[in-house]
């Protein structure tokens, strides 16, 4: 059965920019710079064809005044090491993608059709944007700062004297040696909205931590630090998709959305023990939330084409920027508008209904679904929805469950997600992710900079992790698949805790060989005076 396009369109704006699909956040950050460059607005690059290692290797033997002292064989394995981000890897078919996303210019060294972020640059964009007392556009400016470092914003120069590291200027030179060749501009985008976040708490908190972590920027060396940001985004997307799983589907029913929710990781990693059990509970639950999650979409977006509708009738008013919120869209499945929702989705399921008697036999598998559903006696909206959701679920379910993992870093640096190959997947926390959340904890409201660091006992650590994050390691959540925690449970809650300790103690923030939680401290790498 092939649905109309017009019933297969799913992804509303209102919910998310991003087109569910597997990424890679170095492309995502790359797509990120030119819009932090250009006010939100994606860029237009004018460029004959794509580049390969050799362009680049040319590039930079080409201008020996800029480059001095390079040759062919070392310039070409220090760009492939160390400065590209590769397709394919060393394999037969590698190719480039572009440059890793050191400096702000990067993006203009990209290959659009091997570095495509899938709209989850302009949901970053968007979620920091709308951060509450215009925090979102400070935090804006710091990062442009930071990424466009060493080049001065007007004349797009380099500046002399600045204090950046090998790697970024041989970026800002090879940016300074093709800046004639390279026309680059911002996207005219026709009709552009920015949606805030279902709930604005997501916003505020990527924010806090952004500045936060921008605020070791003298502190940690730039292509660390670039690493921490990337794996930052990525969690605080990945938290957001999530919860808006559950927030979703209970603004549709009429409930108050509650974007809390808890994560139980499992901190030692190691797969068959009795943390990671339940783990690999915690996660099934959140991933079986993507059947309703979808069908909330769709009914969303159908919401937002029955608006449209009455508009056209001359019975609603598009809002000042027009474009609906998701929450106006949800008052439309009230009674004011019962009559002609009736009509308008009865149109469309007559349309389904013919799509389904041409596409085979009676009493195929199409059939016998709708047909079940309509046995059920729900009204014309809800049945169009069910309808089309049967048709598209499983499909929609592969591509979002790509997205979360790719967003949660499945098994790479900084994940918050594991699966071993023929295993169940289960929430972590990688050593990476730990690191940037302590370098954010560490860090005190107060001083003459600002912000300083101070020691941190264990236990308040842990805690801060379950009530800013909702990620919990010495405890279960309440709800979200878990009830009081067994005997059992807690012997597995003491393991993790314990692993926990050691992993402290492994990336060098910990070395108090204590068990009392009093006496069991964090101390910060980089030390910042009050």
């Amino acid at each position: 059965m092939t649905l109309h396009k017009g019933d297969r369109e799913f992804r509303h704006p209102g919910v998310t920019h991003v087109d569910y699909k597997q990424v890679e956040m170095d492309r995502v950050l790359t797509a990120f710079l030119p819009r932090l460059w250009w006010g939100g607005s994606p860029s237009v690059l004018a460029r004959s064809a794509d580049l390969s290692v050799d362009d680049f290797v040319d590039t930079v033997l080409e201008y020996p005044a800029l480059f001095d002292g390079f040759d062919r064989d070392v310039t070409r394995r220090w760009m492939e090491t160390h400065l590209l981000d590769l397709v394919n890897r060393g394999k037969p078919g590698q190719m480039v993608a572009g440059l890793r996303p050191l400096h702000g210019f990067t993006y203009r060294f990209r290959n659009s059709r091997r570095s495509r972020p899938a709209g989850v640059d302009e949901q970053l964009y968007a979620m920091i944007q709308h951060a509450s007392g215009g925090r979102g556009s400070q935090a804006l400016q710091y990062l442009k700062t930071f990424f466009f470092a060493g080049v001065d914003p007007s004349t797009e120069a380099p500046e002399l004297g600045s204090e950046i590291d090998v790697e970024t200027q041989a970026l800002i030179n090879l940016s300074e040696a093709v800046r004639r060749d390279i026309t680059d501009r911002a996207a005219a985008v026709k009709d552009r909205r920015s949606y805030p976040p279902l709930y604005p708490d997501a916003s505020d908190l990527l924010v806090e931590d952004v500045v936060r972590l921008l605020f070791h920027q003298h502190l940690i060396p730039r292509s660390v630090l670039v690493d921490y940001l990337k794996i930052l985004f990525a969690f605080h997307l990945a938290l957001y998709h999530l919860r808006v799983m559950k927030v979703l589907p209970a603004m549709l029913k009429g409930e108050q959305p509650k974007a809390e929710g808890g994560f139980f990781l499992d901190v030692e990693g190691i797969p068959g023990t009795p943390a990671a059990r339940l783990a690999e509970r915690c996660a099934s639950v959140w991933y079986g939330r993507i059947p309703e999650f979808v069908r909330a979409t769709f009914a969303v977006k159908k919401l937002d084409d029955f608006a449209q509708h009455l508009v056209r009738l001359n019975k609603l008013h598009k809002p000042p920027n027009g474009a609906f919120k998701v929450a106006e869209l949800v008052t439309l499945l009230g009674s004011a508008y019962s009559r002609e929702r009736e009509q308008f989705a009865g149109a469309r399921l007559i349309r389904v209904l013919e799509s389904s008697r041409d596409s085979g036999d009676p009493g195929d598998e199409p059939d016998t679904t709708i047909a079940r559903i309509l046995e059920l006696g729900l009204d014309q909206f809800s049945t169009y929805i069910d309808v089309i959701t049967a048709f598209r679920v499983g499909f929609h379910r592969q591509y979002i469950t790509e997205c979360l993992d790719s967003l949660l870093l499945k098994n790479r640096p900084g994940a918050m997600i594991a699966q071993p190959r023929q295993g169940e997947r289960r929430f972590i926390l990688d050593s990476r992710l730990l690191e940037v959340l302590l370098q954010i904890a560490l860090l005190r409201p107060g001083g003459s900079q600002g912000f300083h660091t101070g020691p941190l006992r264990v236990d308040r650590f842990l805690a801060i992790l379950r009530e800013r994050y909702g990620l919990h390691i010495d405890a279960l959540p309440a709800g979200d698949g878990f009830t009081r925690a067994g005997i059992t449970d807690q012997g597995a809650l003491r393991e993790n805790t314990r692993a926990f300790t050691a992993r402290l103690r492994e990336i060098g923030f910990y070395s108090d060989m204590s068990d009392a939680y009093l006496t069991q401290t964090i101390t910060p790498r980089y030390v910042v005076p009050a």
